[in-house]
């Protein structure tokens, strides 16, 4: 038998009397009962104070909720189960409780098996890309390595380049004066990405003041030697724990900033597919998870006949 309600500290008696349907009448299985009963209490939690009960939830609490589970990166096949529990409720409100519509009917949910890509919003990455000239210098390491770090920051997000490609750069993969970047990809294959003003400058002023040299390597450790991916990883920790950022980032989650934002932005897609140096545009479509506002948005600026509406009002 399932617990009362006050034994289950996150649940209220709409959540207990929906379990117990779950029970008597549907004959539901215990490992089902327990998984549901779990899925609701997560979003209570999660709500904390906010939660005033299910009829006051809006759909902009479940869309938030959905955000916070990528940004977690759990499995989609997870997410689904979670808010197959909560449309049941709902279902079950609808049905014998006087619920006159469900905030979760207009949700998207990702695909089963589709990891949709985490990516920093633009203030988020602003805000890291100060960080290294921001911090109270390290007195035992070189005068060079926050301008180190800032420029490699900023060249993650100007070029969406791999980690393996960063740290394989040398000093003469962006010439003085030129504006593209020369890159070993996958495959052994060179491409020139453009390098924007901001990445420019911040590698400039790191190589005036670190001096690396000809066809060596361009990022330096603090022995003078090419920087591993590890070290990468490490040096961006550390401006992690530094950041108001909620959730664990990879240098190639910055590769998917670069892409989205670049999308978002109304770049086209085979341009972004060149960018990223992907063989097939399908790897590149993964990253056009835009919402439906935004597909309005575009739809109404690009196209001649969509301004009907407002030149009617």
């Amino acid at each position: 038998m399932l617990t009362p309600p006050e034994q289950q500290q996150e649940l209220d008696s709409q959540a207990f009397r929906f379990l117990e349907y779950l029970e008597v009448e549907r004959d539901a299985s215990p490992r089902t009962l327990e998984t549901y009963r779990r899925s609701l209490s997560l979003f209570v939690r999660w709500m904390g104070g906010r939660f005033e009960g299910w009829d006051a939830c809006r759909a902009s609490d479940f869309r938030e909720w959905l955000y916070s589970a990528l940004e977690q990166e759990l499995k989609p096949s997870t997410i689904r189960l979670r808010f197959s529990a909560l449309r049941s409720l709902y279902e079950y409100l609808m049905r014998r409780e006087g619920l006159s519509a469900s905030p979760l009917a207009e949700l998207s949910l990702p695909k089963p098996g589709q990891r949709l890509p985490v990516h920093l919003s633009l203030p988020q990455m602003e805000a890291l890309l100060a960080l290294p000239m921001q911090l109270p210098p390290d007195k035992k390491s070189p005068a060079w390595l926050p301008y180190r770090d800032a420029a490699i920051l900023e060249l993650f997000y100007s070029c969406g380049m791999r980690l393996s490609e960063l740290v394989s750069l040398n000093a003469d993969s962006l010439r003085p004066g030129e504006n593209c970047l020369r890159v070993l990809g996958k495959g052994r294959k060179v491409r020139l990405i453009p390098v924007g003003d901001y990445a420019r400058e911040a590698l400039e002023r790191y190589r005036d003041m670190a001096g690396p040299e000809g066809n060596g390597p361009l990022f330096l450790s603090r022995l003078g030697r090419r920087m591993s991916c590890r070290s990468v990883q490490l040096m961006l920790d550390k401006y992690l724990r530094c950041s108001d950022i909620p959730f664990h980032i990879s240098p190639h989650k910055l590769r998917h900033t670069f892409a989205t934002h670049m999308l978002d932005a109304g770049a086209d897609l085979r341009a972004v597919q060149e960018l990223l140096g992907h063989a097939s545009l399908s790897t590149t479509q993964i990253y056009t998870h835009v919402t439906k506002a935004r597909m309005r948005e575009v739809y109404s600026q690009a196209h001649p006949r969509a301004h009907w509406e407002a030149e009617d009002e």
